[in-house]
């Protein structure tokens, strides 16, 4: 059962209190400004006219509101600057200086010519922090190049791994938006610790999340392997990770994920496989051995699963305390009982778009929980109150709306 609630809880986050102007789109600066949204930060999301392109991204029940739109940007306000437009970018500096942190996700040249760069902006508010999330780092040749989802995968050996691995012929992505949802959690991490530096010094600063550099930090933990020493000791990638059988297991009736890992679990495994020559075989007692020899212990796995069912495997192994469980399909995860009961989904009735379901903040906090206070915003919908609240008279509103400096949704 879908644990449902209304998207006005009261009890305030452990980021109340701070404002962020947010310029990102797409997914990889919606992700990390949601994150802290859902912590109790209040979230202006600055759009152009044509809004966030994630906005037009199937399926939606009305135009402009797209279900991927909708999951990065709950909890925001929207107001909508043409900031070609003079008087657009004189209301985003008098935002400025009320705001606690300036986000943003255009390419550097872009924002040296909107003049919306750092010290710029700190001439308006010393205190900002100023966060470029953008593509490569800005002093290299990369610097001004797009960069999406895709292209990031491709630059970071992200889609290599499956042609290393043997499983295509080719490079293939990952068919999940990886790299934008891995950078905005370091753009998340980024602004809170620039956050903490400025309770503690009275200071603000510019930060810089390249995706380049974010998703590459990422793939190389493992993947560095044999690169890591100078010389080197051996080929790049993790060759656990890279084992063809390093995958769900047939058995007789579907499909299982099932790891042993220790050599306690590795005996066991072969135990109730009935192998009981691979008890003392060095490849499972010696862990730098079997480390070495990984591909070889899998491919046996692969052999063995098909003898018995995925119920009876999994009661096995539970029983041997050997991880296992079901390979899960999408919506499956959507119908399993842990989520439910730990109310991983949330529903909630939007305004515009109806009963909307959405992942739920994964985060536990006894104090300062993390809360749906509002659904994403319609393109402009808040931008009469967001100017109203930077002291903007209503004659001078209705001058920025008639001059299509600043747009508000019908």
């Amino acid at each position: 059962m879908l644990d449902k609630v209304a998207p006005n809880h009261t009890a305030p986050g452990a980021l109340a209190g701070l404002r962020i102007l947010d310029l990102t789109s797409v997914v990889f600066g919606p992700y990390a400004t949601q994150m802290l949204g859902d912590m109790g930060a209040e979230v202006i999301k600055i759009e152009s006219p044509e809004g966030d392109v994630m906005r037009a991204a199937a399926p939606a029940r009305h135009p402009g509101m797209g279900a991927v739109y909708l999951n990065a940007n709950r909890n925001k306000r929207s107001i909508v600057l043409d900031l070609k437009q003079p008087a657009a970018r004189d209301v985003l500096m008098r935002l400025a200086a009320t705001a606690d942190v300036f986000v943003h996700s255009m390419r550097p040249q872009a924002m040296t010519k909107l003049g919306l760069d750092y010290e710029t902006l700190k001439r308006a508010n010393q205190e900002i922090i100023h966060c470029s999330a953008w593509g490569y780092g800005s002093d290299g040749p990369y610097a001004d190049k797009p960069a999406y989802d895709d292209i990031i995968q491709a630059m970071s050996g992200a889609a290599d791994l499956s042609r290393r691995q043997g499983l295509t012929a080719e490079p293939a992505y990952v068919p999940s938006i990886l790299a934008d949802k891995t950078a905005g959690l370091h753009v998340a991490i980024a602004l809170l610790t620039a956050i903490v530096h400025k309770v503690r010094t009275g200071r603000g600063q510019s930060v810089e999340v390249p995706m380049f550099e974010s998703l590459a930090s990422f793939m190389l933990v493992e993947h560095l392997a044999g690169a890591v020493f100078e010389p080197a000791e051996g080929p790049m990638g993790y060759q656990r990770m890279l084992a063809p059988h390093r995958k769900p297991y047939r058995t007789a009736d579907g499909h299982i994920t099932v790891l042993p890992y220790t050599t306690k679990q590795w005996r066991s495994f072969f135990t109730l496989a009935g192998k009981p020559e691979m008890l003392d075989d060095p490849r499972v007692t010696d862990a730098a051995l079997r480390s070495r020899v990984i591909g070889e212990l899998y491919e046996m796995v692969a052999e063995i699963m098909p003898s018995r069912s995925s119920a009876d495997w999994l009661a096995a192994l539970e029983k041997a305390d050997i991880p296992a469980m079901p390979v899960n399909s999408l919506e499956d995860v959507l119908a399993d009982r842990h989520l439910a009961e730990t109310g991983f989904f949330r529903e909630y009735d939007h305004p515009s778009e109806g009963r909307i379901r959405t992942p739920a903040s994964p985060l536990r906090f006894s104090d300062s929980p993390a809360t749906i206070r509002k659904g994403a915003p319609r393109l402009g919908e808040d931008s009469r109150a967001v100017l109203d609240e930077a002291g903007y008279s209503d004659t001078e509103i209705a001058a920025l709306i008639d001059s299509g400096a600043v747009r508000q949704a019908a």
